[in-house]
């Protein structure tokens, strides 16, 4: 589950060697999303250092952009965002966060819940 809070970190584009972000929005063991600093392709690798704000500790990882966020939503973080994938985070790092983790809330929902026409359809039924 992701963990919404506010992260110090620095994402770089493998290819060039770019800063693409600086800022983390949520982070779960098997990803995080940030907000975009340069435009970014999806599926595109990226090295990323990041800190809790509890510790002291960076943390380096590979990951992946899985999806960019363009801001078009009323309720997007930013202008520009991206979810990053971690590529093959070491299970002993991924129990430490999942600890680190505990006890921060989850980010809210961005979208309005789905309606259940089916239902919706019985309940009318029934009347």
């Amino acid at each position: 589950m992701r963990r919404a809070f506010g992260f110090d970190c620095q994402v770089v584009r493998t290819r060039d060697f770019r800063l693409v972000s600086r800022q983390g929005v949520d982070l779960s063991p098997m990803g995080m999303l940030v907000v975009g600093a340069l435009p970014t392709l999806t599926g595109e690798p990226v090295i990323v250092a990041f800190r809790l704000p509890r510790i002291r500790i960076w943390f380096d990882v590979q990951a992946v952009v899985a999806r960019v966020v363009h801001g078009r939503r009323p309720r997007d973080q930013a202008e520009l965002c991206f979810g990053l994938e971690f590529d093959g985070l070491p299970p002993n790092v991924a129990r430490y966060l999942r600890g680190e983790l505990h006890g921060i809330p989850p980010p809210l929902p961005m979208r309005e819940p789905r309606i259940d026409y089916a239902a919706t359809v019985h309940l009318a039924a029934l009347a």
